[in-house]
């Protein structure tokens, strides 16, 4: 048997890092309240305690998605987990399925849909635009689709898609409609009950300024009943929501080991959501959003989006020419400790990607951001 070296620990320190000013596309910063809460004890995920902690997850969860779906849980796995059970659980292979495009994230559901087996077509806007009404409902005729999938907030671009008689659109030619509000909810109204919403998912790691690990997600009675009577069974076992439920649900049937550290973060979040108001945190995101277009505004840079589309929580600025984009990401993370990110596939080098979401929206944030920026590009 070989002898064991020993470990040189000087070359694993411990975690050291500086509390950075996070603005970029998520993740947001975190209350320190969310941090204490990852630090209680752990039981066990069918402990009595935890089961009740659950129970109120799924009534705070159902508050910010301003819903009474019965099925509103958190996925244990990112927001991209809760995307890939909405098509997991929804595509039976041969579906008919109708995905609009405006940006990066749209293009990861027709890839998902695309591996469950769905006969998938496309309607494409440019990145930062948005769509009708009228071109979606001729989209759903001429592709027959039986689910149709939109993203309410485009991370890549900062468009805001406005949802108003979608799903009215999508029941009337008999199919399910599919919302990503990853960039949205917790920073603006997503609406579910009231827009129709059948499926609705997000992320814990931008506007509900909790670490990254778990994916909202609520099913109306239509998607449930949908769900229920497939003819094969759900493609992707762990993301299968009709065993998830039996978890969440009264039966409490074993299905897998929670991340009770993750749950105990996500219940404090959502807490502090319910204790400051969803409207007053929508105007909240609502005023810093205007406070930075305004000073960008001041300092010459443009605004990708059209201002009556644009994302409170997340703005896409064209980079002006013959600006090295990359240089000043840097500068603003090692001078300023500041994070925002560059653009994804189209926009790629185009444009600075900066997001005020949850903790990380607030007026002192935008101050020196804005400061740093006229240094930086000595405007």
């Amino acid at each position: 048997m070989s002898e064991q070296k020993s470990v040189d620990m000087g070359n694993f320190p411990e975690l050291e890092n500086g509390n950075r000013i996070l603005l970029g596309p998520g993740p947001s910063m975190v209350d320190p309240r969310v941090l204490r809460a990852m630090a209680t004890p752990l039981v066990g995920h069918l402990d009595p305690y935890f089961l009740k902690i659950m129970d109120r997850t799924k009534e705070l969860l159902k508050y910010v998605f301003e819903t009474q779906n019965d099925l509103t849980i958190p996925i244990s796995g990112t927001g991209s987990a809760a995307m890939e059970a909405s098509m997991a659980n929804m595509i039976e292979p041969g579906d008919n399925v109708l995905i609009c495009v405006n940006g990066y994230f749209g293009l990861r559901l027709a890839d998902m849909a695309k591996r469950y087996g769905a006969n998938v077509s496309t309607i494409n806007r440019s990145w930062g635009e948005i769509f009708t009404v009228s071109e979606i409902k001729e989209a759903i005729k001429s592709s027959s689709a039986q689910i149709v999938g939109i993203v309410h907030a485009e991370t890549s671009t900062g468009a805001c898609q406005p949802l108003g008689d979608i799903a009215k659109v999508v029941h009337d030619l008999g199919g399910i409609l599919v919302v990503d509000a990853v960039t949205s909810l917790g920073g603006l109204s997503v609406g579910v009950d009231e827009m129709g919403i059948d499926i609705c998912y997000s992320g814990t790691q931008k506007c509900l300024s909790c670490p990254p690990g778990l994916g909202p997600i609520t099913l109306s009675h239509r998607a449930e009943e949908k769900l229920s009577k497939r003819g094969t069974p759900v493609a992707n076992w762990y993301l299968d929501l009709s065993m998830v439920q039996k978890y969440w649900g009264s039966e409490r049937a074993y299905h897998h080991t929670a991340p009770i550290s993750a749950n105990y973060s996500f219940y404090e979040a959502l807490r502090i959501v319910a204790q400051e108001g969803l409207e007053d945190r929508w105007e909240r995101h609502r005023r810093n959003a205007t406070m930075l277009w305004e000073g960008l505004e001041d300092l010459g840079l443009m605004c990708h989006v059209a201002e009556e589309h644009r994302l409170p929580s997340l703005t896409t600025v064209r980079v002006p020419e013959n600006v090295d984009e990359a240089m000043v990401r840097k500068t603003l993370l090692q001078d300023y400790n500041i994070e925002i990110a560059g653009g994804l596939g189209e926009l790629k080098g185009k444009v600075w990607r900066i997001g005020l979401m949850g903790f990380s929206s607030r007026a002192e944030n935008v101050l020196v951001l804005l400061a740093a920026l006229k240094k930086i590009l000595k405007l």
